[in-house]
């Protein structure tokens, strides 16, 4: 009987063996920065010269939270543009791609070529997509202002003044990654059985009804999800403002009108530097997207 339940309470290695190897780089490349990133933050860090290291507790944090001071207004200002290009690139993000996904679900002749087409665009790296945007949107010599100038039309400058800047940016994004979200969509239009549209239409329903009635029903699991990732992806925004506008227009109170927070992250511990503060500024950013993971893992958990 004892040999049984020893046999019994004998733990598998094998799984864990098989997940090693991504726990080993998940605490390395994850684990290990942020315990540190969380270490540096009560700190006044200096990495330059360690030894003029100066622990000051949760200063850099009350930094964060005290109105009127420099952090405060330049971090608050940050997350307020990160804000603003969540709302103004996300419905773009999600809308395009699925009204591409819908033209391209069809079995026309050269619809593998227009696919790769929109989708080419994300294989490119991110400092490729900003310089080449960058040179489309100059006020000096780029390639926009070029053709509107010869249309006779105004010539703003695209990158210096707002809100064409974010515009900018919004749009160079968009162009860049609506190709991976349309590849999503189109994936999930083909595992609708086209006999749910035969039936609607030999019931008289139109293309708009079909659409309402069955598409988007069944494309719901697949619209969240892309929802949710491209609004996480968005609050990550980084090279594009870096490359294109460097967070320029300044703002009189303090920080740049395109300056997302990851840039005042990297500006704060990298350009100035203030590692310390940077690290605390991380810390409430992951806590911020921690918080919007959870409350969304709750409701759709509530509603599934």
């Amino acid at each position: 009987m004892s040999i049984a339940l020893a046999r019994k309470r004998k733990i598998p290695l094998t799984p864990y063996l098989f997940i090693l190897p991504h726990l080993l780089f998940f605490a390395v490349f994850v684990g290990y920065p942020f315990f540190s990133g969380l270490y540096i933050s009560f700190f006044q860090y200096d990495y330059l010269r360690p030894e003029a290291t100066v622990f000051v507790g949760l200063q850099n944090y009350l930094d964060l939270f005290k109105p009127g001071s420099v952090k405060f207004i330049e971090f608050w200002n940050s997350v307020r543009v990160t804000f603003t290009f969540v709302i103004w690139s996300v419905p773009f993000l999600v809308l395009i791609p699925l009204g591409l996904a819908i033209l391209l679900n069809s079995k026309l002749k050269g619809m593998t070529f227009f696919r790769a087409v929109f989708f080419s665009p994300w294989v490119l790296s991110c400092a490729v997509i900003s310089l080449i945007w960058w040179w489309i949107f100059q006020s000096q010599g780029g390639l926009l202002n070029y053709y509107l100038k010869l249309w006779g039309f105004d010539t703003p400058r695209w990158l210096s003044t707002m809100p064409y800047a974010m515009i900018s940016i919004v749009v160079a994004t968009v162009w860049w990654t609506m190709g991976y979200n349309m590849v999503i969509f189109l994936a999930a239009l083909q595992d609708i059985p086209t006999d749910l549209y035969e039936a609607a239409e030999v019931d008289g329903a139109n293309a708009w009804q079909r659409f309402t009635r069955i598409t988007l029903p069944l494309l719901q699991p697949v619209l969240v999800f892309i929802i949710i990732t491209t609004i996480i992806a968005s609050f990550n925004l980084l090279g594009q403002p870096m490359m294109m506008t460097r967070g320029a227009p300044a703002q009189p109170t303090g920080g740049g009108a395109t300056e997302p927070v990851m840039l005042r992250i990297f500006t704060e511990g990298f350009v100035r530097p203030f590692q310390g503060s940077a690290a605390a500024m991380s810390v409430v950013v992951a806590i911020m997207m921690m918080t919007f993971s959870f409350v969304n893992f709750r409701l759709f958990r509530q509603r599934d």
